[in-house]
């Protein structure tokens, strides 16, 4: 019987193990994918049209972002990756709100080019997500 229970209490712990490292690497993933744009609007801010900038960080964005969907988070289940998409949906418009809504107080903010944001950062992950997990299925 007390063998069944470390057998059981074992699997817990890795369990609970697992699930805290996903939840850490989903956040900073996600809060840190999201402060590269932030940190590269405000170095723009600098150098290129207001209006222009959202339009120069959403290239480097989808490329940062591929990278780390293809070569630092390792490979999860298909239902993961949606987790991951509202996750970093979610990240990106709070912060977004906080930090430059409230905080930077801009005239016009929600254009074009942040809709693109919020549906490149939703879809990325469940398109990367797909990929991997057939690619996975058929090696």
């Amino acid at each position: 019987m007390t063998e069944i229970n470390a057998i059981s209490l074992t699997n817990r712990y890795i369990l609970i193990t697992m699930l805290r490292k996903t939840i850490i690497t989903v956040f900073g993933f996600g809060v840190a994918l999201w402060s590269i744009g932030y940190i590269l609007g405000i170095i723009f801010f600098m150098f290129i049209p207001q209006y222009l900038i959202g339009w120069a960080i959403l290239p480097i964005g989808v490329i940062v972002t591929y990278w780390v969907l293809t070569k630092k988070m390792k490979l999860y289940p298909l239902k993961d990756y949606f987790l991951i998409s509202i996750v970093w949906t979610l990240i990106a418009i709070i912060l977004d709100y906080i930090f430059i809504i409230m905080l930077l107080k801009p005239t016009e903010y929600y254009k074009l080019d942040v809709y693109i944001y919020y549906i490149l950062i939703f879809l990325l992950p469940i398109i990367i997500g797909f990929y991997r997990t057939v690619m996975n299925f058929y090696e």
